[in-house]
């Protein structure tokens, strides 16, 4: 089951180089076997820890927008709607994770006051920072108001019931928010830079893994 690990990363690795030449195509199969990877490994953890199945979907769901995520540079014309796609896609299993521990949350009202407050901040320095329409800005409140949720609740779960799973839990969900940051200043920003899609990329696949992983001590 670990081998998936350095497989994973390895493959995430090659991704990113042939993105970086331009070969689109080549580049969204290779970043869709990288995500085939964490959702094999949750499987598997799942069947060792007897792991929820709603984590597992959002696996699913991650490799799925993963792919529509890439697509938008195959099918350029299309590329915003195949972006909004990928995002939606995303913004359903960041729901489906939330769902999975929002009931082992037994301070549910303190996650939701804390995650309207830290979205509020984010919102506000991520906006000086970038160039987008308005559509995708109120999308964007919308996505990162559910992952500041998420990892809100994940937080508190780790604070109140400390355990393996939730310690590892709401590392990969703190990796998987931090990457979007980073995906999001990189895209609407005024100077897309590689080092940050490395960044990006390589936060959301530890994320992954360690959510996948987290199934084990469920």
């Amino acid at each position: 089951m670990f081998i998936l690990i350095p497989l994973c990363l390895f493959i995430a690795a090659l991704f990113i180089y042939v993105e970086h030449l331009g070969k689109d195509v080549a580049a969204t199969f290779l970043k869709g076997t990288a995500s085939l990877c964490f959702v094999i490994l949750g499987i598997l953890a799942s069947k060792v820890g007897h792991g929820s199945k709603l984590i597992i979907i959002g696996l699913i769901l991650g490799a799925i927008a993963d792919v529509l995520l890439n697509l938008r540079y195959v099918f350029k014309a299309k590329g915003k709607l195949v972006f909004l796609a990928g995002i939606l896609v995303f913004l359903a299993g960041h729901i489906v994770y939330l769902t999975a521990v929002f009931g082992m949350n037994s301070h549910s009202i303190i996650s939701i006051i804390s995650a309207l407050v830290l979205t509020a901040v984010l919102m506000k320095l991520i906006f000086a920072k970038i160039t987008a329409e308005t559509a995708f800005k109120i999308f964007g409140v919308v996505y990162i108001g559910a992952i500041v949720l998420l990892n809100c609740t994940a937080f508190i779960n780790m604070v109140t019931a400390p355990s393996a799973f939730t310690m590892i839990f709401f590392a990969g969900a703190l990796l998987f928010l931090v990457s979007d940051i980073v995906l999001i200043l990189n895209t609407f920003g005024s100077s897309p830079r590689f080092s940050l899609r490395v960044t990006n990329l390589s936060l959301y696949y530890i994320g992954q893994i360690l959510i996948a992983l987290s199934l084990m001590y469920i």
